[in-house]
């Protein structure tokens, strides 16, 4: 009786843990906090990546067609429309709710920076991109889109 209790106490103490766990992943759909657009996180392997699923000016002011990735070094993909693009790659949980070792894509000067996320709250994540070192890069505070 007494292993039985241990057993199911041990059990609902690994659940609860990875039930916690689990409240800080960065999985799903998140905004940035001009809410000027919304990305997805999602598994790719084992690692994580992210895209753009919708932007609330979706098309160009003046030409009125879906907005292009015009600064994009590589000149075969200055075409491609902005929703649906990978922006972020290669994401590896480090611990302590962070993820690292990643690359953002920033569509608005077409360049890549080293990046992390970090989960502050179950809804908010702390995602910061830079060249080097992190001490000194952008960051950005994205919410948990319900």
């Amino acid at each position: 009786m007494k292993k039985t209790l241990l057993l199911c106490l041990t059990l609902l103490l690994g659940v609860l843990g990875a039930a916690s766990a689990q409240s800080l992943s960065p999985l799903g759909v998140w905004t940035d906090g001009e809410k000027k657009a919304q990305f997805e996180i999602y598994k790719c392997g084992d690692k994580l990546c992210g895209k753009i699923l919708s932007l609330t000016e979706p098309n160009d002011p003046k030409t009125g067609k879906p907005k292009l990735d015009a600064q994009n070094p590589d000149p075969k993909l200055r075409n491609r429309p902005l929703v649906g693009i990978v922006f972020m790659q290669s994401f590896e949980y480090e611990g302590e709710n962070k993820w690292d070792d990643g690359k953002i894509y920033k569509p608005q000067n077409g360049k890549t920076y080293s990046c992390y996320i970090k989960m502050l709250k179950q809804n908010s994540m702390e995602v910061k991109g830079y060249i080097g070192f992190s001490l000194i890069g952008e960051s950005q505070t994205w919410t948990r889109v319900r």
